[in-house]
C-alpha cells in the first residue's frame, strides 16, 4: 500500500501596516505625552523652588511664563470683567479699616511754629489734606495720620489716608501714603524671582533683621520686567537695559529720590544708585498722560481698561514720594487719584490683588506691621521673610 504524500504551503504571513492616519495619531500622541512630561518636569521644578507666593499664584505665573500668555490675560480679562462694581448703589457709612496703630497724636507734630533760642523758625512742610470728593465727606476722610511715633515737634516720616475718589462709585476706596523725604531714605531690595536677571548678589530678598529698628514703611515694586520690558539698576549696575522715555523711580549717590521719564541711555550714569522702570509716566508736569487710552502702552497683561488692584508712585512738588493703592483702579482713575493727591509725576506700579502692598510699622523692630487698607490681601509681614518680587523699605534717616 502505498502513501501519498501531499505537500504543505503555509499561508505568506501578512503584516498590517498602520494607514498614514494612524501612524500621525500615534506620533502626535507620543509627542503629547513627553510634552506633557517635560511640562510636568517644568513645572514641578518651578514650584519646587523657593517662594513666599501661593501655589495657585505660581502656577498662573508659570503658564504666563511658558506660552499660555494669551490664555491667562484672557480669563483674567473675563474674570476681571465680571467682577467689575456697578456704578451707584449705596455709598459707605465708613471709611474701613487702615491699619491698627495710626498715631491721632502724630496730627499734632507738624504745621506749628518749633521755637529754637527764642527764633521761631519755619514749620517743616505737611501735605495738605487731601479734598474729598464725594459729598458728604465721611468722618477722618482724607485726613492725614502718623503711623510711626516721634518726639514731639519732630515731623512724621509717613503719614497715611485713604478717600473715595470717583463719585460713579461711591464704595471704592484708596488708600495713600505720604513719605517724608528730608527725614527718611529709601532702599530697592531684590526678590526671589523678580527682576528675572542674572546678579551676583541679590541680597537679603526681606528687610535686614539689622536695620528693622529705623523701619517705618515698606511697599510693593513694579511689573515684572518681561512684562513692562523696563530696565533695573541697582548697586550702581545696570542688570537690565533702561528704556529712554520709561518711566522710573531712582535714587540718587547723593540719596535724592524722584521719579522721572528716564532720559538717558540703556546704561545708568554713575550718579544713580538704584533705578526700577514700569511702563511710561502716568502723570507728568501734574497732568494726566494723554494716552491713558492705549491700552498696549500700558503692560502685556490686563491693559489699561480693565478695573482691577492698581497700585502707583509719585513725587509732589516739594520732592516727597506718595503711594496710593486700590482695587476697581483703571490706569486712568489711578492716574487722576495721584494727581489728585498731589503727584505732579507718578507711575504706575505692581497691579492684580496679588502684589500691591504698602505696610506701616507702629514702632522700632518693625513692630505692628499693618496693611495700608485692610482689604490689601498679602501678610503685613509680607517683607519680613523672602519674597519672591523685589520692593522698597522706608527708613528713619
Amino acid at each position: 500500500m502505498s502513501v501519498q504524500r501531499t505537500s504543505f504551503h503555509p499561508a505568506p504571513l501578512v503584516i498590517e501596516r498602520p494607514s498614514p492616519a494612524a501612524r500621525l495619531r500615534r506620533v502626535i500622541g507620543v509627542a503629547a505625552m513627553v510634552l506633557v512630561g517635560v511640562a510636568a518636569i517644568s513645572w514641578g521644578v518651578a514650584m519646587a523652588g523657593p517662594s513666599n507666593s501661593a501655589l495657585t499664584i505660581r502656577s498662573v505665573e508659570w503658564l504666563r511664563d511658558n506660552g499660555l500668555r494669551s490664555l491667562v490675560t484672557t480669563v483674567e480679562n473675563i474674570y476681571y470683567t465680571w467682577q467689575a462694581p456697578a456704578k451707584g448703589g449705596p455709598g459707605l457709612k465708613r471709611l474701613p479699616g487702615q491699619s491698627g496703630h495710626e498715631l491721632a497724636a502724630g496730627n499734632a507734630t507738624t504745621n506749628r511754629l518749633a521755637t529754637a533760642g527764642g527764633v521761631h523758625a519755619a514749620a517743616p512742610y505737611r501735605p495738605p489734606n487731601i479734598t474729598p470728593v464725594i459729598s458728604p465727606a465721611l468722618p477722618g476722610e482724607g485726613v492725614w495720620r502718623s503711623t510711626f511715633p516721634v518726639p514731639r515737634g519732630t515731623p512724621p516720616p509717613v503719614l497715611i489716608t485713604s478717600y473715595r475718589p470717583q463719585p460713579a462709585y461711591p464704595q471704592i476706596v484708596v488708600g495713600v501714603a505720604w513719605i517724608n523725604h528730608l527725614d527718611t531714605s529709601l532702599m530697592l531690595y531684590p526678590g526671589l524671582q523678580e527682576p528675572s536677571v542674572a546678579m551676583p548678589n541679590r541680597g537679603p530678598e526681606e528687610v535686614p533683621p539689622a536695620l528693622r529698628d529705623k523701619l517705618v514703611a515698606t511697599f510693593n515694586s513694579a511689573f515684572k520686567l518681561v512684562d513692562s520690558g523696563g530696565g533695573f539698576v541697582y548697586g550702581g549696575h545696570t542688570y537690565a537695559p533702561m528704556r529712554h522715555g520709561f518711566a522710573s523711580v531712582v535714587q540718587y549717590t547723593n540719596g535724592q529720590m524722584n521719579v522721572i521719564s528716564w532720559p538717558y541711555g540703556p546704561t545708568a550714569p554713575a550718579n544713580i544708585r538704584f533705578a526700577r522702570q514700569n511702563l511710561p509716566l502716568i502723570v507728568d508736569h501734574g497732568q494726566l498722560n494723554p494716552n491713558l487710552s492705549n491700552g498696549p502702552e500700558w503692560g502685556a497683561t490686563l491693559g489699561n481698561t480693565v478695573q482691577v488692584w492698581r497700585s502707583a508712585l509719585g513725587i509732589d512738588a516739594h520732592g516727597n514720594l506718595i503711594y496710593a493703592a486700590g482695587n476697581y483702579q483703571t490706569v486712568g482713575s489711578l492716574a487722576a487719584v495721584m494727581r489728585h493727591v498731589g503727584a505732579v509725576r507718578a507711575m504706575q506700579l505692581d497691579i492684580n490683588s496679588y502684589w500691591p502692598s504698602f505696610i506701616t510699622y507702629a514702632g522700632p523692630g518693625a513692630k505692628d506691621p499693618a496693611n495700608l487698607l485692610s482689604s490689601m490681601v498679602r501678610s503685613p509681614y509680607r517683607y519680613l521673610t523672602p519674597d519672591d518680587r523685589d520692593f522698597f523699605a522706608v527708613y528713619l534717616r
